[in-house]
C-alpha cells in the first residue's frame, strides 16, 4: 500500500485558479524566496543587480521574504482600475506561490482544507488534482 492511500485526499483534490489574488493578501506572513528566485524576480523587473529593493524584499534571520504593503498585499500584486488584481511578476513567481493551494497547512485535514476554501474561491472547483499530483506540488523544491 503507497504511503498516499492514506491521505485523507487520497481520490484527488478540485482546485482551479480564479486569479482573484487573495492568496496574495491578508493577515501578515511570510513568502520565501531562495536567492536564485531572488535574481530571477529582479531580472524580471529590470534590475542588473541581481537584488531585490529593500521595500520589496525583507530578511527573517538567514532567510528571505517578500514584503507587504501596510493593508496586506503582496509587494507585486498590483490592483487593476477594473477592480482586478493581478501579479505583477506572475511568470517568475516564487515556489511558495506556485504551489498554492497545495500547501502543507492546508492538506492537514479535510477541514483546514475547506476553511482555506473560504477565502480561495478556486478551492473545491473545477480541475480535478491527483494525489500524486498534489503531493508533487506540496514537495516540489524548485520550479526553475
Amino acid at each position: 500500500m503507497s504511503d498516499n492511500s492514506k491521505k485523507w485526499y487520497n481520490d484527488g483534490l478540485h482546485f482551479s485558479c480564479t486569479e482573484c489574488g487573495n492568496c496574495c493578501t491578508g493577515p501578515p506572513g511570510y513568502v520565501w524566496v531562495s536567492q536564485e528566485e531572488i535574481r530571477m524576480l529582479s531580472q524580471f523587473i529590470g534590475r542588473k543587480d541581481g537584488r531585490l529593493a529593500e521595500d520589496q524584499l525583507r530578511q527573517v534571520g538567514a532567510r528571505f521574504s517578500l514584503t507587504e504593503r501596510e493593508n496586506g498585499d503582496c509587494v507585486f500584486l498590483q490592483h487593476l482600475p477594473s477592480g482586478r488584481r493581478v501579479c505583477q511578476v506572475y511568470s517568475v513567481r516564487p515556489l511558495q506561490c506556485r504551489t498554492w493551494p497545495f500547501w502543507n497547512s492546508n492538506l492537514q485535514s479535510e477541514r483546514s482544507w475547506d476553511q482555506a476554501g473560504r477565502t480561495c474561491p478556486g478551492i473545491n472547483r473545477g480541475q480535478t488534482h491527483t494525489c500524486e499530483e498534489v503531493e508533487r506540488q506540496r514537495t516540489k523544491k524548485r520550479w526553475w
